[in-house]
């Protein structure tokens, strides 16, 4: 059996997340396919009804706008889990989002820059940011990579209670949104080798 590449490892779990078709009437991304908003969908030049997105199509989007836009390549040559993580988040709070919550936390774990300088802080990652997480893991081992990971999903799970107290109808999604969080990579926090 062939392994999965990073991206198609990352984009089956999101799509296991995203599920298919929703169109909740409390989600301002309105229909949604695979995770696609209609928005989204369109802007690419899909012009078919959004609950016949095919998968394909969503898998495209994701490779184009998500992970080449971030450069998960770069980030899954170190890491998988943290690509895979960062891929997720991105895909369900934008591209942006995902990137500041990593190079935040990188800073944070840097130790006052004695490990690696810090990053600017700009939702652009690029080969420094790859660069400083492969520092981080050379320096602290597994036990850095996995509060990287902690930190992410901390990040995210706090930006989910921020968006459902400013807008009340976001708490529709809290508790699935809780779940996202509770269940992404790693599946298990993994032990030293």
């Amino acid at each position: 059996m062939a392994t999965l590449s990073p991206f198609e490892e990352s984009a089956a779990h999101t799509l296991g997340i995203e599920g298919g078709f929703s169109d909740h009437p409390s989600d301002r991304g309105g229909k949604t396919q695979w995770g696609i908003t209609e928005a989204v969908a369109r802007a690419d030049g899909y012009t078919g009804p959004m609950a016949g997105l095919p998968k394909a199509r969503a898998l495209a989007i994701y490779r184009r706008l998500y992970w080449d836009r971030i450069g998960l390549d770069w980030i899954a040559a170190v890491d998988r889990d943290t690509a895979a993580e960062l891929f997720d988040t991105a895909v369900n709070m934008g591209v942006s989002v995902a990137v500041t919550f990593l190079q935040r936390v990188l800073n944070a774990l840097n130790r006052q820059g004695r490990d690696y300088p810090d990053l600017k802080v700009d939702g652009s990652a690029g080969p420094a940011t790859a660069t400083a997480l492969r520092a981080l893991i050379a320096r602290r081992g597994i036990v850095g990579r996995n509060a990287v990971l902690t930190y992410l999903n901390a990040l995210q799970g706090a930006r989910y209670v921020e968006l459902a107290e400013a807008r009340a109808a976001n708490e529709d999604f809290v508790l699935g949104w809780a779940q996202r969080v509770a269940f992404t990579f790693p599946l298990t926090i993994r032990k030293a080798a």
